[in-house]
């Protein structure tokens, strides 16, 4: 992934992304070409891997050559940026639109799991993970355990060994300050969540620039 300096994510940004529940694109070479899965990650920091799982029957885990590295994308969040939002368009005109996103590409080796054991703990510690906020979350345990074991037996464990990885944040940090603060001020009146966010993400990577 191209990322000019002033765009990149520090390691330390890039953990605390990962930290958090998040849906990522898995993308592993095949016999026939890539393979694409989209599936949930668990960050496991102490030991520098990705964790999760996918069907059994999905052709991936069969196809993917682990000799190779593969590449979880996660798109964190984006959104088109008009050029009217800018206060320097009444001044030169000299505007034109862009697109803010911010991800994280984690690239690693692949290591597919079918033991029992494994998954269980994979899939209990994913469940904790996105009911934690719950004021009542639901566990493993809640459910038969003949029931789960038999859910278990349809999924294959998904681990990637970190090798390397790339963050980056393209959030208006090239705009002149007076440009930032105003699309931070039209975005944030916005009826529209994603444009709250974006206003959001906007102001804390300029808050991170200025700490810099």
């Amino acid at each position: 992934m191209y990322v000019p300096p002033g765009f990149a994510l520090s390691d330390e940004q890039i953990a605390e992304i990962l930290d958090g529940p998040g849906l990522a694109q898995l993308v592993s070479v095949g016999a026939s070409g890539l393979v694409v899965t989209p599936l949930p990650l668990i960050y496991d920091r102490p030991n520098a891997r990705l964790l999760g799982h996918m069907a059994k029957a999905n052709p991936h885990w069969r196809e993917a050559t682990t000799q190779t590295e593969s590449v979880a994308i996660f798109p964190i969040s984006d959104g088109y940026i008009s050029p009217s939002l800018y206060a320097t368009k009444a001044e030169s005109g000299r505007v034109v639109p862009t697109w803010n996103y911010e991800t994280v590409h984690v690239h690693g080796r692949l290591r597919f799991h079918t033991e029992h054991d494994w998954l269980h703990r994979q899939v209990s510690a994913l469940t904790e993970l996105h009911e934690r906020s719950r004021d009542q979350p639901w566990a493993v345990t809640d459910a038969p355990a003949e029931f789960i074991d038999r859910q278990l037996s349809a999924i294959v464990g998904v681990e990637l060994s970190i090798t390397r990885w790339a963050g980056k944040a393209k959030m208006s940090q090239n705009q002149p300050e007076r440009n930032r603060r105003s699309v931070v001020e039209h975005l944030s009146r916005s009826p529209i969540a994603a444009d709250q966010a974006m206003a959001r993400g906007i102001a804390r990577r300029s808050a991170d620039r200025r700490d810099g």
